[in-house]
């Protein structure tokens, strides 16, 4: 642990700080104890008065016909909507999140979010403000935990992964106009009023095969730290959120024209 947390301070990351963490364990090599050391090497780094926020998404309890890795067949649809379970933040397993993000989900004191499709969790003083509230309409966007992210001044911090795995940008696209951006129709299993219901709510279709791309221009401004992290030859890359997005929101419009 002691030998990330160092890398971590080298970088840049400070007591206090409130982080929205991104990783790969796979990038980090071999680290003592897996991915429970790294969550304590990423609370040792910002200290008790700094939070750690990573999503928690649970892709699979969303509308099924827009499910693509795999699909489904349409017959299976309705089945799907009247039986999944309703989304628990305490129950309802994360979908491809990774080892690191499942350790921190079961640490004591985390709060998750409520979103049944992207919900957000946080460990730390600024957990409440961060997950307290999640809106089903635009997930991402200005009301969701992202939002109050960029508000509290948090950073992002990406070990081992690039840009297409930073969902701070997903808030700039909820910002950004270009001529292509839609609106669809997602679905999802929630309780409402104590009894089990599929809800139907909008999203943004989003599309990450351009974040790297951003990635790249938001570097070049220079405010992306850049460092090693573990023993394989992982890079960490530290950043402002608000910069991040506000250059994002500016930088959709041109590039997605």
């Amino acid at each position: 642990m002691a030998s990330l947390s160092a890398d971590l301070r080298v970088l840049g990351v400070a007591h206090g700080d409130i982080l929205v963490v991104h990783t790969s364990m796979s990038a980090l090599g071999w680290v003592v104890g897996g991915a429970q050391t790294v969550v304590a090497a990423l609370i040792d780094a910002v200290g008790p008065q700094g939070t750690i926020t990573m999503p928690a998404h649970s892709s699979d309890r969303s509308e099924p016909s827009r499910w693509e890795n795999p699909p489904v067949p349409e017959a299976w649809w309705p089945a799907i909507r009247e039986h999944v379970p309703a989304f628990d933040p305490a129950l309802t397993p994360m979908h491809a999140m990774g080892a690191v993000a499942e350790v921190l989900l079961r640490h004591p004191g985390t709060l998750r979010s409520a979103h049944p499709n992207v919900s957000h969790m946080a460990l730390g003083p600024a957990a409440r403000a961060v997950a307290e509230r999640h809106p089903l309409d635009r997930g991402m966007g200005d009301e969701s935990p992202l939002g109050r992210l960029y508000e509290l001044d948090a950073k992002v911090l990406l070990l081992g992964v690039g840009h297409a795995n930073n969902t701070s940008l997903h808030l700039a696209e909820h910002r950004a106009e270009w001529p292509s951006k839609r609106w669809i129709r997602q679905g999802s299993a929630v309780m409402v009023d104590g009894r089990r219901r599929w809800v139907e709510y909008d999203e943004l279709d989003g599309d990450t095969d351009d974040f790297e791309a951003l990635g790249t221009a938001f570097a070049a401004t220079g405010l992306e730290a850049v460092g090693p992290i573990g023993h394989a030859g992982g890079q960490a890359r530290l950043m402002p959120m608000r910069a991040l997005v506000d250059f994002a929101t500016m930088w959709f419009p041109t590039h997605r024209a």
